[in-house]
């Protein structure tokens, strides 16, 4: 599994670098995680607002960073084959009242 963290290198990009490498210890999978801080290679992203996590080439959370489990519930659906992003909002109910 290929994950990368994009950002330019925030407070914010390295907690959710310091979380996603927590998630794949927890989980025990065999991962590789590289952090893009290139703006022109996050922008192949559609990335609006950093951080962002991509998992297999697809992004599946900008704007915020995860909770552990909430990595690691991106992680496991991206093992299962399954499609799962995360809101930029605060809440997470992808409402947008956040």
């Amino acid at each position: 599994m290929e994950i990368k963290v994009l950002g330019p290198g925030c407070p914010n990009c390295k907690t959710l670098a310091k979380r996603t490498e927590e998630a794949v210890q927890n989980m025990g999978i065999d991962a590789q995680i590289i952090k893009v801080t290139d703006y022109p290679e996050m922008m192949k992203y559609d990335m609006l607002q950093s951080p962002g996590l991509v998992i297999n080439e697809k992004l599946v959370m900008s704007g915020r960073v995860p909770t552990v489990a909430e990595i690691t519930t991106l992680l496991a659906n991206a093992e299962l084959g399954a499609s799962a992003e995360l809101s930029a909002s605060a809440c997470g109910c992808k409402k947008g009242c956040c």
